[in-house]
């Protein structure tokens, strides 16, 4: 499996679990658009650095060879599948502990 393929099953997995399995729905939200936006920011930065200076490298048979602040277009669908399956389990739970 490459790089590619892992990101875009971690998106749909992501996509899945807020919208069919634990109907946050966040992706239809302002708020969650407006976090993702300044946790963006800062991957941007770090993955910037990490790859920039040689830190992390990534195999070129595994990734589109796109990249963004030196890093494959494929860490930024990672993140937002982090950061959304984060955000999605967290409103959950708070919905939980409030019942």
């Amino acid at each position: 499996m490459s790089y590619t393929d892992a990101a875009v099953l971690g998106v749909a997995a992501a996509c899945g679990l807020d919208v069919l399995l634990l109907r946050t729905r966040l992706v239809g939200r302002k708020a969650f658009w407006t976090a993702y936006a300044i946790m963006l920011g800062f991957q941007l930065i770090v993955n910037g650095l990490l790859t920039g200076l040689k830190i992390v490298r990534y195999d070129d048979r595994a990734v589109l060879g796109r990249t963004v602040a030196f890093a494959p277009v494929e860490d930024l669908a990672f993140g937002f599948a982090l950061a959304l399956s984060t955000l999605s389990l967290w409103v959950w739970l708070g919905r939980r502990a409030a019942r």
